[in-house]
């Protein structure tokens, strides 16, 4: 049978098409621009959008497993709900869906409770589902690497309470293995939740010494201004998104996103390896300058 992978060109969606690939799956991706669809060998590409349910009921046709990843956007919840509403429709009992970690407890910020939100959808409708709820993306600092080399300093407000970041490599390859699990399942799994979180939580301050030490020579934290974080922003994105990271920020100072006991043993036994750490993310990024 037929795994599809919603988000499939994304930071994500393509490290989770590489590896359900590299394990022999058969592999649909949805896309929106097919121009963008640069996939393995074999891969199904399907044109399609998460509004559209004509689209979506012709991609889902034929699929026993489902990869939900939504974009931050302002209609991500309806979009998950319409998804999730047509795979039922479609008679796929096998999901695996990307939420957040804390989409909980950061019910003020619009795209962690729209995850939580999916998340009740799921457990309420009585889903066969893995939800993943993953830590900071490491990957998100490729956007500010200019600033750190350029101007000396680590600008991300992620506060003193500390961060698990994880590389998403490893969201893609251990969303790739639960898929292959509730796929190969004689029956669907029940639902179940994994955090996804790196080896260490760090501080802003941690950060900035990891890449002080990387590149040899000082890199600061400024310190925590949410505000000033809102205001960069928007020059190179809407306003509601620009308003929707501070919300996040503001969280990160005060509830930081921190593992649960176990959540670091477990992952690194469902990968076989440990998983990558910050240090080797921005060696690799600085490398790569």
């Amino acid at each position: 049978m037929t795994i599809i992978v919603t988000g499939a060109t994304g930071t994500v969606g393509r490290h989770v098409v590489e590896q359900l690939v590299k394990r022999g799956a058969d592999v649909r991706a949805l896309v929106r621009d097919v121009s963008k669809a640069d996939f393995p060998a074999g891969v199904d590409v399907v044109q399609g959008d998460l509004l559209d349910v004509d689209s979506l009921r012709s991609a889902f046709a034929g699929v026993s497993t489902l990869f939900l990843l939504n974009a931050v956007v302002p209609d991500e919840y309806t979009q998950a709900l319409i998804a999730l509403n047509v795979a039922r429709e479609a008679g796929i009992e096998r999901i695996v869906y990307l939420s957040v970690i804390h989409s909980d407890l950061y019910v003020n910020v619009p795209h962690f409770a729209g995850k939580f939100g999916v998340e009740r959808m799921i457990e309420q409708m009585g889903m066969n589902a893995t939800i993943l709820r993953p830590a900071y993306f490491m990957d998100n600092d490729v956007t500010i690497k200019d600033v750190v080399t350029g101007y000396g300093i680590y600008p991300m407000p992620i506060g003193s309470k500390g961060l698990a970041m994880i590389d998403t490599r490893d969201i893609g390859e251990i969303a790739a293995i639960e898929l292959i699990r509730r796929e190969r399942s004689a029956t669907p799994l029940p639902i179940n939740r994994i955090n996804l979180v790196g080896p260490e939580t760090l501080t802003g301050r941690d950060v900035a010494a990891i890449w002080t030490d990387v590149l040899g020579r000082p890199i600061a934290y400024p310190g925590d201004d949410p505000a000033g974080f809102e205001k960069n922003l928007r020059q190179f994105m809407p306003s509601w998104m620009a308003f929707d990271m501070r919300l996040m920020s503001e969280r990160f100072l005060t509830e930081g996103m921190i593992p649960e006991a176990g959540d670091v043993e477990r992952l690194t036994t469902l990968l076989g390896r440990p998983l990558r750490s910050y240090r080797d993310f921005a060696s690799g990024s600085a490398a790569s300058a």
